[in-house]
């Protein structure tokens, strides 16, 4: 037997590993191809060495690879890595990429590139796919998502391509970015290793507001009589709630998490006031936007003429959006955080003679709220069908301080308190379906202590690529809680038809036409996965399944309870 002895020679992919681990990307997040050869050597190689290189985890869908790496960035804040193949690979991944976009994760995917040569260099095309594969521009097909793409060109630039795109992501405000890379080009042999030069390249940090834009908005809060804040991505950073929280009970300041993606404040604050702008915004005086790209529905609603606009965010006027169109009359350049600690500070001194009187009003509509809330889960719970209300007054028996809830569709604070900052994560304005399970897995990677409840819609479950993700879930040990809202409805579409045609003749047939998805026993496809599956079809029973559903995730089994909410 001979053994070989020659030294092997270092390959770039080698480098670009290297460089991803001198970044502190904990996994690789990967569906590969034939594409990925330089890549498994690489890691191979790493293995002997103990080198300080991502987690390789395969994952055996695309969309659910990045919604992994979203839900993992989500709750560290720091930025993974995800590797997929050619152009297939890439596209299975859209979906989620514009959801990452949208919610500004800053991801690095990346993508093989199919080999460019037909002979002649090492990692040249030797599988029949690679000539149907090959784009003239792979990039193409993401490039409205990302805020920087490239490919990388020569072996030796590894390091500093792998510096360049992740100083990008993480720059304010922050985002994926695209990389491919070519067989060729990862396999090619570098005399001398390249190192990441992440310690002399830090990135700008976020914007803050100027003070005369904090001292003009402050004045108008102590003289506005009934003023409102709007959130949406307030929260992404935990310190924004605790700021908002604070400065909301001073100054008596109501507050709507519409559509919002993270905790910005406790449905038991007395200044939360559910999470409709309509009611209040129709007699606001000084309406305050932040982070949110759309605080209210103009063909619905809207302010009054006089009421002052006021837009904070760190992209404020949304530029990426093509057609945005909401008023403002201060637009602060600046991050939640840092507007909101300044403003606190600005306040401070001041007195406002519409407080006490706004506080009153507001802690009995508050109290009234949550009696109507309260009183509609009651009687939701006595009749026949389970409904969205009674499902989230029963997940207040599972759902501690320490949950991280990641909604896609249903969940609602006004009928499940959270308390703490960072404990919620609710799907991209995008809307782009299937994001929450695997954003829950990722979750879970992140902070396995912790206990993850997902609430799905049913087709946000099938979106998720089910198989995949309890996959996933057993073979990586993360069990997480899979409440799905089960309607058997692509339900936006019936609203949607309605809402547009409320005296067509679809109306007849109540909107159901091509909304209409009767579901499988989604329960059973969590038993193939060696998982703990419950259905429930009367409210009565929806209780005691949860406290089962909770009970196998504590004993370290993943678990899912499919809810029949009849529309």
């Amino acid at each position: 037997m001979t053994m070989d002895t020659e030294p092997r020679r270092r390959i770039a992919a080698e480098d670009y590993l290297d460089a991803l681990g001198a970044h502190g990307i904990d996994h690789l997040f990967c569906n590969p191809g034939t594409d990925f050869a330089p890549i498994v050597e690489a890691y191979a190689r790493a293995g002997r060495g103990n080198r300080k290189v991502p987690r390789p985890m395969v994952v055996p869908h695309e969309n659910v690879a990045l919604s992994m790496a979203h839900g993992y960035t989500m709750i560290t804040g720091r930025p993974q890595a995800v590797m997929l193949h050619t152009n297939v690979g890439t596209a299975n991944s859209i979906n989620m990429l514009i959801d990452a976009s949208r919610d500004r994760i800053p991801v690095l995917l990346t993508s093989g590139r199919t080999p460019f040569t037909e002979s002649g260099a090492e990692g040249s095309r030797s599988a029949y796919i690679h000539w149907a594969q090959e784009m003239y521009d792979q990039a193409g097909m993401l490039r409205e998502m990302v805020k920087w793409d490239y490919e990388m060109k020569r072996g030796d630039q590894a390091a500093r391509v792998v510096d360049r795109a992740l100083e990008l992501a993480m720059a304010s405000p922050k985002g994926p970015v695209y990389l491919s890379l070519p067989r060729e080009v990862l396999g090619e042999v570098v005399e001398t290793p390249t190192e990441s030069n992440h310690a002399h390249r830090l990135v700008p940090r976020a914007p803050v507001p100027s003070a005369s834009d904090v001292e003009q908005l402050a004045e108008w809060i102590a003289t506005a009589r009934a003023p409102l804040i709007i959130t949406g991505l307030l929260g992404q950073d935990p310190r924004d709630a605790v700021v908002l929280s604070r400065l909301a009970e001073q100054w008596a300041l109501p507050v709507i998490p519409f559509n919002t993606r993270y905790f910005a404040m406790s449905a038991n604050h007395p200044m939360f006031q559910g999470s409709a702008p309509g009611p209040l915004l129709k007699g606001a005086d000084l309406v305050i936007v932040i982070e949110s790209d759309v605080p209210w529905m103009p063909s619905k609603e809207a302010p009054p003429a006089g009421a002052r606009i006021v837009q904070i965010g760190e992209d404020p006027l949304y530029a990426r959006y093509p057609m945005r169109s909401f008023p403002s009359d201060l637009t602060i350049t600046a991050s939640a955080f840092s507007a909101l600690e300044t403003l606190e500070q600005a306040l401070r001194g001041r007195t406002g003679a519409f407080v006490e009187e706004r506080r009153a009003r507001l802690v009995a509509r508050s109290a009234e709220l949550h009696a109507q809330w309260r009183n509609e889960a009651e009687q939701a719970g006595r009749g026949n069908n389970n409904t969205q209300a009674w499902l989230n007054h029963c997940l207040r028996e599972v759902v501690d301080r320490d949950t991280i809830v990641v909604s896609e569709y249903s969940f609602r604070q006004e009928y499940c308190p959270l308390e703490a900052p960072g404990s919620l994560f609710s799907v991209s304005s995008a809307g782009g379906l299937g994001w929450g399970f695997g954003a829950s897995l990722g979750a879970k990677l992140a902070a396995p202590q912790r206990q993850v409840v997902s609430v799905l819609g049913d087709g946000a479950y099938m979106f998720a690529n089910p198989t995949a993700c309890h996959y996933m879930a057993q073979m990586q040990k993360l069990p997480v809680l899979t409440v799905i809202y089960n309607n058997a409805l692509y339900n936006a579409v019936r609203r949607a038809t309605l809402d547009m045609y409320v005296n067509g003749v679809a109306a007849e047939g109540d909107g159901r036409l091509l909304a209409d998805l009767p579901a499988p026993n989604f329960e059973k496809i969590v038993a193939a996965h060696d998982g703990h599956g419950e259905r429930v079809e009367h409210p009565a029973g929806l209780p005691a399944a949860l406290r089962r559903a909770a009970d196998a995730v504590r004993g370290g089994q993943q678990a899912l309870v499919n809810v029949i909410c009849p529309p």
